[in-house]
């Protein structure tokens, strides 16, 4: 299929109603057709990888165009380059979230950019940095606790940053790190504690939701590590 033909078929999904509950959610509503990811992964079932549909789908614009771009693009053929020209793109939390998560994190330039995106000015390039974090920490099983800790300083640094959806990347980042090993769940405890004492007010949020999950799943003995430990 080529992209013409599947942006044809997610226009023929389109849903107007869903659109105005995506937006009250904080989905950028523009460009916006109100389907759901489910359906989206399904047709992206279809497509498989393949890298050049995946850019063209990008290009178009769409919002679930570049959901699917996100889904079928292929990692290993993902240059530097198109990671920043989309990740300059980025208008919706979902998208951002989504290509950091499903995609960027298995490219040859995931680590670098978790840490570069970090200091961009924008909104969602910063968002992108924390959420390429957590991409990471969730699926990179085997990389050594020593590559996570130096996250924990940009998390310190951007925690005055009281715009939303870098705030709640830099919490989601905080405490995702802290239940992927012990020795991150000790420092992640550490810079929660410092963040629930600071000044701004965005830092006090961070560390003390932060705090109150990772010490609420310890004690509840839920956290992944303590699974590993028992085999539950």
């Amino acid at each position: 299929m080529t992209s013409s033909d599947l942006i044809e078929e997610l226009k023929s999904k389109a849903n107007p109603d869903a659109v105005a509950g995506m937006a009250r959610f904080g989905i950028n509503p523009e460009g916006t057709l109100g389907i759901s990811v489910p359906e989206i992964r399904k047709l992206a079932g279809k497509v498989k990888k393949n890298h050049q549909v995946a850019l063209d789908l990008w290009e178009s614009g769409f919002h679930e165009a570049r959901l699917l771009a996100i889904f079928t693009a292929d990692p290993k053929q993902m240059t530097e380059a198109e990671m920043e020209n989309w990740a300059r793109e980025f208008d919706s939390w979902d998208v951002c979230d989504q290509a950091c998560t499903n995609l960027f994190n298995y490219t040859p330039f995931a680590w670098k950019k978790a840490e570069e995106w970090c200091f961009r000015d924008r909104e969602f390039e910063r968002r992108a940095g924390f959420a390429l974090q957590v991409g990471l920490a969730v699926h990179l099983k085997r990389e050594p606790d020593s590559r996570f800790l130096p996250f924990f300083d940009l998390i310190a640094m951007a925690s005055e940053d009281n715009r939303n959806f870098v705030r709640k990347a830099v919490n989601w980042s905080l405490r995702t790190l802290g239940k992927r090993s012990q020795v991150l769940f000790d420092e992640a405890l550490r810079v929660s504690l410092h963040l629930k004492q600071a000044e701004s007010g965005s830092a006090r949020w961070i560390g003390s939701d932060a705090w109150r999950e990772l010490t609420g799943k310890q004690d509840q003995g839920t956290l992944p590590f303590q699974r590993r430990r028992t085999g539950k």
